[in-house]
C-alpha cells in the first residue's frame, strides 16, 4: 500500500496528469457563462461583480445583459424625447446615460431610470406648470435653492386663490405609476452655514384642505385632499395612481393643486415639482420621505 502511494507521488512529480490535483479558478469560467449568470442580477450587483477580475469585467459589458435592464421605451426616450442617436452605443452606456437625470423641453422636465430596476421616472419643475398669478410679484416669486433638483422653486407669499396645474404626454412602459407634488411650507435660507426656515408668511392652510387631482387620457381619475402642515420639510404629497396597458401609444396626464376657497388668504407655500414614478418606487418614497398619504 505504501508502495502504491509512493508511486502516485512520483508520477505527479514527473509531470504526469493528475485530475485531482488541478483546481479551477474564476478566470477559467467561460465568459459566456459568466455573462449569463450576471444577467440574473440587478445593475448595482452587476457592477460590483465586474470588479472581481478581467473576465467578469469583460462579461459584464455584454449587450444582452443590459438590454434586459433597460425600459421597453428606451429608443423613444433617447431618439424622440432627447434627440440623441443610439447608433454604435453599447447597451451598458445607454443604461448609464439614462440612469442620470436628462432634461428636456427647455429644462422644465427631467427623465431618468432607476438604477436598480430600470423603472422610468419623470419630474416637472414649477416653471413647467401653469400657476395663476405667477407673473405678479405681489403674490408669487421664483426663488433659487439647492434643495430642488431644478435649483428653483415657486414661492407663494399671499393669495386668495391657489391654482397650479400642468400636463405631460409620454410613451410609458406597461405598469402602474404614481404621481406626487413636492411641497414645503416656509422659505428656507442659509444662515452661518445652517438651514433656517422662515415661516412668517405661512398661514391659511389649516382652515381648508388643498385638493390634488389627476386625470389621464385613459379616463382614469384621482382626487385627494389634505391640510398642509409641513413647515420647513419637503413632502411628496401623493395625488393618485394610473395604469398603462399599451406601451405603444402616448399617455396624456393632467394634474392640479388647488385651494380656491376665497373666504381667506393663504401664503408661505413653496412649490418645487411634480414627480411621476413606478408604484414600486413610490412605496420606497413612502418609507423614506415622510410621505403624507392624502384622503
Amino acid at each position: 500500500m505504501g508502495a502504491n502511494a509512493s508511486s502516485s507521488i512520483d508520477s505527479t512529480q514527473n509531470g504526469l496528469s493528475n485530475p485531482l490535483s488541478k483546481s479551477k479558478k474564476l478566470e477559467d469560467i467561460p465568459e459566456a457563462c459568466v455573462a449569463l449568470v450576471l444577467s440574473y442580477l440587478n445593475p448595482p450587483e452587476i457592477c460590483m461583480m465586474a470588479r472581481i477580475n478581467r473576465a467578469f469585467h469583460a462579461a459584464s459589458s455584454a449587450d444582452f445583459i443590459w438590454e434586459s435592464k433597460l425600459p421597453s421605451n428606451y429608443m423613444y426616450i433617447l431618439e424622440e424625447l432627447l434627440g440623441l442617436s443610439v447608433s454604435g452605443m453599447r447597451k451598458k452606456d445607454i443604461f448609464a446615460k439614462l440612469s442620470r437625470p436628462n432634461s428636456f423641453e427647455g429644462g422644465a422636465k427631467e427623465i431618468w431610470i432607476d438604477r436598480n430596476n430600470g423603472g422610468v421616472c419623470l419630474a416637472i419643475c414649477s416653471k413647467g406648470m401653469r400657476i395663476t398669478g405667477i407673473d405678479d410679484r405681489r403674490y408669487w416669486n421664483y426663488i433659487s435653492t439647492d434643495e430642488s433638483r431644478f435649483q428653483t422653486v415657486a414661492y407663494l407669499q399671499q393669495m386668495w386663490w391657489l391654482e397650479v396645474d400642468g400636463d405631460l404626454e409620454f410613451q410609458f412602459p406597461v405598469g402602474t405609476y404614481s404621481l406626487f407634488f413636492r411641497l414645503q411650507l416656509g422659505r428656507v435660507t442659509k444662515r452661518l452655514g445652517r438651514r433656517v426656515c422662515n415661516s412668517d408668511h405661512v398661514h391659511g392652510w389649516d382652515i381648508k384642505p388643498v385638493q390634488f387631482q389627476l386625470t389621464t387620457s385613459n379616463d382614469e381619475r384621482a382626487i385627494s385632499r389634505c391640510y398642509l402642515d409641513n413647515v420647513g420639510t419637503w413632502i411628496h404629497h401623493h395625488v393618485g395612481d394610473f395604469v398603462v396597458e399599451d406601451p405603444t401609444i402616448m399617455t396624456k396626464i393632467r394634474f392640479s393643486l388647488t385651494q380656491i376657497d376665497c373666504t381667506h388668504t393663504k401664503g408661505g407655500l413653496c412649490v418645487d415639482s411634480v414627480l411621476v414614478c413606478p408604484i414600486s418606487l413610490a412605496k420606497v418614497l413612502r418609507s423614506s420621505d415622510s410621505l403624507i398619504v392624502t384622503k
